[in-house]
């Protein structure tokens, strides 16, 4: 019988086994805000689905809790939190953040929640956990705006305080290999065109993004998430990660183009509002599509992002079953 594991590895290798890997992923609001209620709805929500891998997705701010940041569920489709406390207000407050140790509340909270589930997940079934990048993490300590207004007037100021965040962040992933994860999600959101250039990406988040992967550079399924538009697909030059997810459906490359560009595999295929406002016929028409697109060859059917919490439950099981037959 073949393994999740084996399916994801052999698609890494540029093989199809049996049938090409499909993983969906979506937040779990107010489960969320404990470990093991987080724990049990990401096991549900696999034993229901059967995907090739489970990306545990806590709420954005559980690693900035510890550094006093508030937040609230107020009902996004996305299952994501709105901030109510920000942290950051003046350039002076990025030199006072001090690095926090894994056993800080809220991040031993999330490593709880690793084991419980490890627990209980067959180990043949790849487990990775999410990481924001520090400058994701720094826009929600101080809000988008106030973070690219610093960033360009106090650089040094910021750029002491993403060494901090990159720090904790490195911290926290050693304390993660710890649970027996396989990998992680590793969301960047600013390396795009709309909100920095190129050139301020490689001075503000790679060297960031590296010292806070260091930890993980040994785990074999991790993920790259470049979220939104107009996205520097280049970046995975240096980033290296044998798995990219982005936007595919609503920017470029297309996962055809991308697979002339990175030669591990590309994870997408379907759009979020398909999944919400379709059903069964055009969820499998779309995913038929990138399987045709791929060949099914160095591929993972997924969406762009995090499936919205109102998908019908139908078109998810078509997701999960398009991939069948496509060996």
């Amino acid at each position: 019988m073949i393994t999740h594991k084996q399916r994801i590895q052999a698609s890494m290798n540029g093989e199809v086994i049996d049938r090409p890997p499909v993983a969906l992923w979506r937040h779990f609001p107010v489960d969320d805000q404990s470990p093991g209620t987080l724990a049990q709805a990401t096991l549900h929500f696999q034993k229901i689905y059967d995907f090739d891998l489970v990306k545990v997705t806590p709420a954005s701010s559980f690693c900035l809790k510890d550094w006093g940041v508030e937040d609230e569920w107020r009902g996004h489709t996305e299952g994501t939190r709105q901030y109510t406390r920000r942290v950051i207000h003046r350039p002076q407050d990025w030199e006072r953040l001090p690095v926090l140790d894994p056993a800080s509340r809220h991040l031993a909270a999330q490593l709880d929640c690793l084991r419980l589930i490890r627990a209980e997940l067959d180990a043949e079934t790849p487990l990775l956990q999410t990481v924001f990048s520090p400058l994701a993490q720094a826009k929600n300590l101080a809000g988008n705006e106030t973070l690219l207004a610093h960033l360009r007037l106090h650089p040094e100021a910021v750029m002491k305080g993403l060494a901090v965040i990159a720090e904790t962040t490195r911290r926290f992933l050693e304390a993660c290999l710890e649970t027996g994860i396989d990998g992680v999600f590793y969301a960047v959101q600013h390396a795009q065109a709309s909100l920095l250039t190129l050139d301020e990406y490689k001075t503000f988040g790679l060297p960031n993004d590296l010292k806070s992967l260091e930890a993980a550079q040994g785990l074999w399924c991790n993920l790259l998430h470049l979220h939104g538009q107009d996205v520097y697909f280049s970046l995975l030059s240096t980033l290296r990660f044998p798995i990219v997810n982005w936007h595919d459906r609503e920017t470029r490359p297309s996962l055809t183009e991308a697979q002339e560009q990175f030669d591990g595999v590309v994870c997408g295929g379907m759009r979020q509002d398909t999944l919400v406002y379709g059903d069964q016929v055009e969820v499998q028409k779309e995913a038929g599509d990138a399987l045709r697109q791929t060949r099914g060859k160095r591929f993972l059917l997924g969406t762009g992002c995090v499936v919205p919490v109102i998908a019908a439950h139908g078109n998810l099981l078509a997701a999960r079953q398009a991939v069948e037959g496509a060996g």
